[in-house]
């Protein structure tokens, strides 16, 4: 067989890609899915409804502002996938959250007002409140809520306030008593303080639980917050603004005061979005305050329940409190497979690479191995790179520990992680101060790679353990994100670590590294090569197969190839959990290519990637999705697996996903995602129950 020749334009045409925004909505609306899966658990269900609005949030203030943005500069060139022009993004994408947001009204209200009753727990309005609970809600309002409310007078000696993204407010029309109507007319606003909790629970009898929201006892009580006048109506609304930073990196000379600068800014932004209670606000008001707020391109949402529905997340602990049936059931991830609990990660490590799977293996192990490396007087060096770490990282408390014991310590503290800049900003401070060398990365570029180098000196020889994985260095989402990673002690795996980190705090040229691969570049290179290979391998031998799981496609070189691999045979098949540009099943362009979509109780974050080559099975982890921003913008790193026991690990639970029937979704030729159907007698596959229970019984046939 000879290799296939695909013309350019074959392979190019608007018809044959997801458009990306379009693509973020379907995955969003997977989450959505969740809530209404009736197979979840109640407060489970509440929380992906919770998840849903926090993702919509941050797709307004990033996303839907980038498009705005365009829009008033005048952009109109088409996006070079699916052709679609920022203004034509901007009404599909108004037209699909339009219906999402919809559907999310009716999925809150069968949960809260139908389900949860069931369980003896109540949302109630005020008027629903019985005398004793009537009293109590007047006093808090007296002695917790008063105290804290401002109300802001909206006329020509007190401008219309300046109110922050993500922040829940009331605007009042008022009439002032004893004076004629057409003079009489004031308008005020009200922010809902965020300080306090979103729901205040109030007495009830038994194990019954009924809770008010704020803004409801707010509004009862807004009267007396206006003596004098009379108050015609209160009415809710949400801002959302543009969150994304203008870095100056070009004249910065301390990139922290930069972004300490810019993140002040960040609450301010333009408009994106504005959101009303549907019944509340009458066209007058709606248009009092788009003048107002001076920005006339911001969609308005119209929602059919309380606004900003992420206060469910400290909804659902609360509720959760004595109703542990409503949750999935408690999981406590095990010890990785391959480390017994009384071996010493050091010592395993100079026999074999270790293999982590999180969470259904513990991310402890990965803890302690920089808290040993801190106690250990033999240990000199410590080079770590970190993205996103928990608000009380042990991570970040063994670096400074190790710091603290004189050890050398280097930290690349990625500060433009998006909406994690302040708190890495706070961290960067704090391990400067406890001796840390801490770097920020390279010059217009994001550090997401995940790496930890440890150099010890035993008996006169230098030892270097590397740990490299594709998740975040963060024990909080490392128990509900789905993760892998290994710690090496192979010599050419060391010298890669070493040179990587040379390279990122000093000048030098990128390194001709042994065994991984480094974007920005590289790693686009080194797919096309594989994929090349992996064409002419099939046109050779047959066979042709490659398999990869990510969070995201994006990027058009790799879509392209993967369609002419689709087009000369190859089978490609694709987990990825969120934006996916690709389409598959397209008669002569992708018919070879299946996509699926895992949403389910933990977050898909893993990045593999494994190509047939006739057998020889090669196989990669990578902290880089097929996205040409990790391609292009980001340092990432692939890197290989050799271990031949953890190829199958990994491959095992690859396969195990593809024959997911619960969780998974598969992608039509038309970028739509449907439930595979399930057969009479077909068993049920949920691939994460199924790492869970396994997770347990390696643990109990070790015991």
């Amino acid at each position: 067989m000879e290799l296939v020749q695909v013309k350019h334009t074959e392979i190019t045409k608007p018809e044959y890609y997801n458009n990306r925004e379009l693509s973020w909505l379907a995955f969003n609306e997977r989450v959505l899915q969740e809530a209404e899966d009736a197979q979840n658990p109640l407060l489970e269900r509440l929380k992906f409804l919770a998840i849903f609005s926090s993702n919509l949030d941050e797709f307004f203030m990033v996303r839907v502002a980038g498009l705005q943005d365009q829009v008033k500069a005048g952009f109109h060139k088409p996006e070079n996938k699916s052709g679609l022009t920022p203004k034509e993004q901007l009404a599909r994408i108004s037209e699909k959250t339009q219906a999402l947001v919809s559907r999310q009204t009716a999925i809150y209200k069968k949960l809260m007002k139908q389900l949860l009753p069931k369980e003896n727990v109540y949302t109630r309005k005020i008027t629903e409140l019985n005398e004793e609970q009537t009293n109590f809600i007047n006093e808090y309002f007296e002695e917790t809520i008063f105290p804290v409310l401002t109300p802001v007078a909206v006329d020509a000696y007190r401008p219309f306030p300046t109110l922050i993204s993500k922040t829940l407010n009331m605007i009042i029309l008022l009439e002032q008593d004893n004076v004629e109507p057409e003079f009489c007319e004031k308008v005020a606003v009200v922010q809902v303080p965020s300080v306090l909790e979103r729901f205040i629970q109030v007495p009830s009898k038994g194990n019954e639980i009924s809770v008010v929201l704020l803004e409801d006892i707010i509004s009862a009580n807004i009267n007396k917050l206006f003596y004098g006048y009379h108050v015609k109506s209160v009415q809710s609304f949400r801002l959302t603004r543009n969150a994304d930073l203008t870095i100056h990196e070009e004249g910065a000379r301390d990139l922290l005061l930069e972004i300490e600068k810019e993140l002040k800014k960040r609450k301010w932004g333009a408009l994106t979005r504005l959101e009303v209670r549907t019944g509340e606000m009458d066209k007058g008001v709606l248009q009092f305050l788009l003048n107002e707020l001076e920005d006339w391109e911001a969609e308005v949402y119209s929602v059919d329940c309380p606004l900003d529905l992420t206060f469910l997340f400290s909804f659902v602990k609360f509720v959760g409190e004595g109703r542990k049936h409503l949750e999935y059931e408690s999981f406590i991830p095990q010890p990785p497979q391959d480390l017994g609990s009384d071996e010493n990660i050091f010592e395993k490590a100079l026999t074999q690479d270790i293999f982590f799977n999180h969470p259904y293996e513990s991310f402890t192990p990965i803890v302690e191995f920089v808290t040993e490396a801190a106690n250990d007087p033999s240990v000199l060096a410590i080079k770590q790179t970190l993205y996103r770490v928990s608000g009380n990282s042990p991570v970040i408390q063994a670096l400074k520990l190790a710091a603290e014991n004189g050890k050398q310590v280097t930290v690349l503290v990625e500060l433009k992680a998006r909406f994690d800049e302040e708190n890495n900003v706070h961290w960067a401070k704090e391990l400067e101060q406890s001796g840390c060398l801490v770097i920020y990365g390279m010059h217009n570029l994001k550090t997401h790679s995940k790496i930890t180098l440890v150099v010890r000196r035993r008996q006169s020889k230098i030892e270097r353990f590397v740990h490299l994985g594709t998740g975040n260095y963060n024990d909080a989402t490392a128990k509900i994100y789905t993760d892998m990673g290994i710690i090496t002690t192979k010599k050419k795996f060391g010298i890669d670590a070493t040179n990587f980190f040379n390279f990122l705090s000093g000048y030098t040229e990128k390194p001709n590294f042994h065994h991984i691969v480094v974007s920005p570049n590289d790693i686009r290179v080194e797919f096309i090569k594989l994929i090349d290979d992996e064409i002419n391998y099939h046109l050779k031998y047959g066979k042709g197969h490659l398999r990869a799981k990510m969070n995201s496609l994006t990027d058009k070189e790799l879509i392209m190839k993967m369609y002419e691999a689709s087009i000369a045979g190859v089978k490609v098949d694709l987990i990825i959990r969120g934006i996916c540009c690709l389409r598959p099943g397209i008669k002569g362009i992708s018919e070879n290519i299946t996509v699926i979509s895992i949403v389910g109780r933990f977050l898909e974050h893993a990045r593999i990637y494994w190509f047939h080559h006739n057998g020889e099975n090669k196989l990669f982890l990578s902290s880089a999705d097929m996205m040409t921003r990790n391609m292009i913008k980001r340092v990432e790193i692939l890197f290989p697996i050799f271990d031949t026991e953890i190829k199958k690990r990994i491959m095992k639970s690859m396969k195990t996903q593809f024959r997911d029937n619960v969780k998974a979704r598969i992608q039509d030729e038309n970028g739509v995602y449907y439930y595979s159907e399930k057969k009479d007698g077909d068993k049920c596959i949920n691939s994460q129950e199924i790492f869970l229970k396994e997770a347990y019984r390696v643990l109990i046939d070790e015991e």
